[in-house]
């Protein structure tokens, strides 16, 4: 706000509360206190205080992260059992919400191209995509001291990808990549502005993502707008709206999930998650047991295909055989940032207690081949719910100021939150084998709009 009115500035105490009020005000349920809407909503409002204490240096800041983390996995785990879901409307209309969501989208846009403190991890993503556009080999990295805190969320080949286009035709970058030799400002200032454009994108691709979401699976728009003003009203987005890599993920995700019934499509969009950072790499078991027989093919045939482009990316940016090999092994993951050994990450697990990330981790990979495995015939509800539940799993032991990438996982529960139920919503082949098998089984409108399906939205605007 500083940068659009002199002199008047709002602190991230200060936006805390007041989008604390805002959001209370138009999507809490005055008239039905005990519904599980109003608790989904005062458990995701609970994420932020607990992030804004972790960022001021404070260890509660963890622990209250952490808390609220286990709160939501269980939550999620028995997402299954909340089988009422009734449709709630919000306190503001459509046309209100899609106002509210661009004049918030307008102002965190404003800021993160006027901010000077953009994330470094941001900017090396961009200056990936420079070397990308230039075909140079990426410099090699420096060896890290033992104790040394580990990157900020290193981002791979895939976001290099996803900002080498930015790089490419924005005119002010575009007059950096001539062949004219440059100062070492100017390269700096690309990246610098690659970094702020592609981070505005990225939140706009996940805003049209919940909006695309709630109008082709939800069969209403208004709730697709309702979640999308929320993700641009939560004080988390607002604290890392400049961070590429936290939300580029969420937002491949997002539409990986909106896109579902084709899984070329949603196979290729994974493949550009797990591109850009680690933590995807561990849906992809849950997304092929989601997709029956055919349709797991077609989605391997997908994520293989964006697999190829990728390498090749790295191939561009090679000199040697050895260089492609250590960009291939530590390009998406920072492996002595993962490794179990005592180093000072910043985050909860520090030197003192750091042998116990070994059980967390054991028992995270273990919930995780249960989740995807069980139920053996899954529907759009479970892959939503298990998705999320995956995402914060990994919060729990990951080192890096575990907890706080809040922005990996809100979009989801974002979509767990407001979803109707959605138990007719089956993987493509699936659905077509039991319309074969019983024709008669196939649930009509009326048992569509009773369940809370997508009809219902339609039938309500019809009434």
């Amino acid at each position: 706000m500083e940068e659009i009115l002199n002199g008047y500035k709002v602190g991230p105490k200060t936006w805390l509360c007041l989008s604390f009020f805002l959001i209370v005000a138009i999507y809490f349920r005055f008239n039905r206190l005990a519904s599980l809407r109003n608790g989904d909503l005062l458990t995701l409002l609970l994420i932020s205080p607990g992030i804004l204490l972790a960022k001021s240096g404070s260890p509660t800041g963890y622990v209250w992260v952490f808390a609220v983390c286990g709160v939501w996995m269980l939550r999620l785990i028995f997402d299954g059992y909340f089988t009422r879901r009734p449709r709630l409307e919000q306190n503001l209309n459509t046309p209100g919400l899609t106002f509210l969501c661009a004049v918030a989208f307008i102002f965190l846009s404003i800021h993160a191209w006027t901010s000077n403190d953009v994330p470094a991890s941001s900017v090396q993503t961009a200056e990936a995509g420079v070397r990308l556009i230039n075909r140079q080999e990426a410099p090699p990295k420096p060896d890290r001291p033992h104790d040394a805190a580990p990157d900020d969320a290193k981002a791979g080949p895939a976001a290099a990808v996803f900002t080498a286009p930015i790089v490419k035709v924005i005119p002010p970058l575009a007059a950096t990549m001539s062949a004219e030799p440059k100062p070492a400002a100017s390269a700096t200032t690309t990246a610098l502005y690659a970094a702020r454009v592609a981070s505005i994108i990225a939140h706009l691709l996940v805003i049209v993502a919940l909006a695309c979401i709630g109008r082709w699976h939800f069969g209403d728009l208004q709730i697709g707008m309702a979640m999308a003003a929320l993700y641009m009203l939560l004080p988390c987005t607002a604290y890392d709206v400049g961070r590429l890599n936290y939300v580029l993920p969420s937002a491949f995700i997002l539409w990986a999930i909106a896109s579902y019934r084709r899984p070329i499509v949603a196979g290729a969009l994974m493949a550009f998650a797990c591109g850009t950072l680690f933590f995807p790499v561990f849906l992809l078991p849950l997304w092929f047991l989601f997709y029956d027989r055919r349709g797991a093919a077609r989605f391997a045939g997908g994520l293989a295909a964006v697999s190829v482009v990728l390498v090749g990316s790295l191939i561009l940016t090679s000199a040697d055989t050895t260089s492609f090999i250590n960009q291939m092994i530590g390009s998406a993951i920072d492996w002595p940032a993962l490794s179990f050994r005592d180093n000072s990450s910043g985050g909860f697990w520090q030197p003192d207690i750091a042998a116990y990330r070994i059980p967390v981790f054991v028992a995270f990979c273990a919930g995780t081949i249960v989740i995807s495995v069980w139920p053996r015939h899954k529907t759009l509800e479970h892959l939503i719910a298990n998705s999320a539940a995956i995402i914060i799993g990994t919060q729990f032991w990951y080192p890096q100021q575990g907890g706080v990438y809040s922005l990996w996982y809100v979009p989801l529960l974002l979509v767990v939150i407001f979803r109707p139920t959605l138990a007719q919503l089956t993987p493509p082949d699936f659905s077509r084998r039991t319309a074969v098998e019983q024709p008669a089984s196939t649930p009509s409108a009326p048992e569509l709009v009773a369940s809370g399906g997508p009809a219902a939205g339609v039938s309500a605007r019809l009434r």
